[in-house]
């Protein structure tokens, strides 16, 4: 009996000890859980549960007055965009001597290269070019949601943008100078939106726009022969050529290298404006082979508001090559 006693004794301890463990572990479990919900809320307080945050992309709206109208730009920020997200202060300067040199482009076909956002397309269209904004596969959403956003009626000749009381609608740094007041749609109408890859696409496009512009397009040297072919595609004898650039490099630099060296081998190019605070300049090319005095008449017909001193020099503001 003892040593039967003694076996149940020996078992009861041995459960007893298995229920000790549990609860140990029990225990043990509740303090882990209790520490890592603690060590959670310490992190929450640094990194916030917001899924914004951890986002693709995030979006910024902006709006610019421009003509006495407000423009709504859309910027998607991310590794998906890129630089393309971004409305940069090149397009701002290209858009003011659009406005500021009254430019004509109603009647015309204009191109947009290398888009982005595409606000100067669509400052074009509202100044009445007929407007075509192209860009990478990748960046036509964000010109399209942009094209919405300023021609909410979405036909070709229609009025567009939205109405803006007085007082509405603020520019970001560097944005148009005009007149509160709505936003409306120009007699070009809605601008299409195509891609156009430098060095692929180019075959599917018309030769000879009136007018082809580009923002801050020359800024990365790999991307410069390609681009050169596009420009010879769509320019003919009739195109006026506008390219702003921000002035990085000095002399050396992709931007001046490719206008000052490269551009005039195949076009006669002029320096027709310069904003030194921001280091932006903006040149104007016609196709070499027409006689100067076409040359001027396309200027002359196109830009109409003040020269710049190499203008009323005469000179071109690029030295001849």
């Amino acid at each position: 009996m003892a040593a039967s006693g003694g076996h149940v004794g020996s078992g009861a301890w041995r459960e007893a000890e298995v229920e000790t463990e549990e609860e140990t572990e029990e225990e043990t479990e509740e303090e882990t859980e209790e520490e890592a919900e603690a060590e959670a809320g310490s992190l929450r307080l640094v990194f916030p549960r917001d899924p914004a945050l951890f986002a693709e992309s995030f979006p910024v709206r902006r709006r610019y007055r421009f003509c006495g109208r407000v423009l709504r730009i859309a910027e998607h920020h991310g590794p998906r965009l890129g630089l393309a997200a971004v409305v940069w202060e090149a397009a701002l300067s290209l858009c003011r001597f659009l406005e500021q040199r009254r430019v004509e482009l109603r009647g015309r076909t204009v191109i947009e290269l290398g888009a982005g956002t595409g606000i100067v397309g669509i400052a074009a269209a509202l100044l009445g070019g007929d407007v075509t904004i192209t860009d990478r596969p990748v960046a036509l959403a964000q010109i399209r949601e942009n094209v919405r956003l300023n021609f909410p009626g979405g036909a070709r000749g229609g009025p567009g943008g939205s109405q803006e009381g007085p007082g509405g609608g603020q520019g970001g740094p560097g944005g148009f100078q005009g007149d509160p007041g709505g936003s409306q749609g120009g007699p070009g109408g809605v601008p299409q939106v195509r891609a156009l890859v430098w060095g692929q696409d180019e075959g599917s496009f018309p030769r000879g726009y009136g007018v082809v512009l580009g923002a801050d397009i020359i800024y990365h040297p790999p991307s410069l022969p390609p681009l050169l072919g596009v420009l010879r595609h769509l320019c003919g004898p009739p195109t006026l050529l506008l390219l702003a650039a921000k002035v990085r490099g000095g002399e050396d630099g992709a931007p001046r290298r490719f206008l000052r060296q490269t551009l005039p081998r195949h076009f006669r190019v002029r320096l027709l404006w310069q904003e030194p605070e921001g280091e932006i300049e903006i040149y104007g090319a016609t196709c070499r082979g027409r006689p100067t005095g076409e040359d001027t008449e396309i200027y002359g017909a196109t830009c109409r508001g003040r020269p710049t001193e190499e203008e009323e020099g005469g000179g071109l503001g690029v030295p001849p090559h």
